[in-house]
């Protein structure tokens, strides 16, 4: 009778246990009863249909009980509807509470809208109080002087908070920064100018108004570092030399490469008159044999142009020094 009066007891416990556990499971009492003692009113019925709508309410009601002990007039339709857009609700209350103590008017709509945008709202408050010091890579640029210089800065930037929505990045300031150093250091008449006065960098780049359109404004910019790199205009002035005289050398092969071809054309053509005063030669011996056989010519005539062409002959060697003096007697005789 005992065992059969416990087993319905201990069945009627344990749906009690369950029922109560799926009951503060989805009902956050715990929840409920810290913001009452915050002084944050909310309802229960309240936090119920935040679970219906798929919404944590530890999400909401931290940042609120956070909220209201700062001082900041903000209710849950806010904050639930930031949470639903995609937003990080308690990084906003961060920000709205350090831009409330460092004097900043940011507006919950303003600070939402930034998150939304996906930068990070409380480091943009905190850049705002403390700025940001951002370290530009090397950047090299040649002077008019033909000296490269490579140049590193130091630009000291405060986070613009109406300009967070659709300004440009850090990467935009870093880029705007090297195009001003290149464009001062490029307009030097000498490098020494730039080595004497790094703040003439710093000047001409600051009155460029390089932060306009980005969501920072330029406090300053510091000059860390100018070293003296190659001597780019001597060595573009050494390429251009070397590349005219490798043109002259080769206009100057051509010129040769001509010359010997015409020396061979004309040494061809020697040959080629040669050989024609050879074959004109040649018709001599025929020429006067058909002479002397049609008996237009005697053969006393042929004697005497055979005679006639040796005196020449002889004349001819007479006027040469080599042959003078081979024919010349031994001992002067004659």
């Amino acid at each position: 009778m005992l065992e059969s009066g416990l087993i319905p007891l201990i069945f009627m416990v344990a749906v009690a246990i369950v029922v109560l556990s799926i009951f503060f499971s989805f009902v956050p009492v715990m929840l409920w009863i810290s913001a009452l003692a915050s002084g944050v009113r909310i309802g229960i019925i309240t936090l119920v249909a935040m679970r219906l709508r798929r919404v944590i309410p530890s999400r909401i009601v931290n940042p609120l009980i956070k909220a209201r002990k700062a001082g900041l007039e903000l209710d849950t339709n806010q904050l639930e509807s930031h949470y639903l857009a995609g937003g990080n609700v308690d990084r906003v209350v961060d920000a709205l509470v350090a831009a409330q103590r460092a004097d900043i008017p940011l507006g919950f709509e303003r600070a939402a809208a930034i998150d939304l945008a996906g930068r990070d709202v409380l480091e943009a408050v905190q850049m705002s109080v403390n700025p940001k010091v951002i370290e530009t890579p090397i950047v090299a640029a040649m002077a008019k002087d033909g000296i490269e210089l490579r140049t590193k800065a130091k630009v000291t930037v405060r986070a613009n908070i109406d300009r967070l929505v659709g300004g440009a990045g850090e990467e935009t300031v870093i880029a705007r920064v090297g195009e001003g150093i290149v464009s001062t250091i490029g307009s030097s008449n000498s490098h020494k100018d730039v080595l004497e006065n790094p703040d003439l960098i710093s000047k001409t780049v600051l009155n460029k108004g390089l932060d306009a359109g980005t969501a920072f404004e330029i406090l300053s910019i510091d000059i860390a570092d100018v070293d003296v790199g190659k001597n780019i205009g001597a060595q573009l002035q050494t390429d251009q030399a070397e590349a005219d005289k490798r043109i002259a050398q080769a206009k100057a092969e051509e010129r040769r490469a001509m010359a010997v071809a015409q020396e061979q054309e004309m040494k061809a053509r020697v040959q080629e008159m040669k050989a024609k005063v050879v074959e004109a030669e040649a018709q001599v011996p025929l020429a006067l044999a058909e002479a002397l056989t049609s008996g237009k010519m005697g053969v006393m005539d042929y004697y005497n142009m055979q005679n006639i062409a040796a005196d020449t002959q002889m004349r001819q060697s007479f006027g040469t020094p080599g042959d003078k003096q081979k024919n010349t007697p031994p001992n002067g005789q004659e």
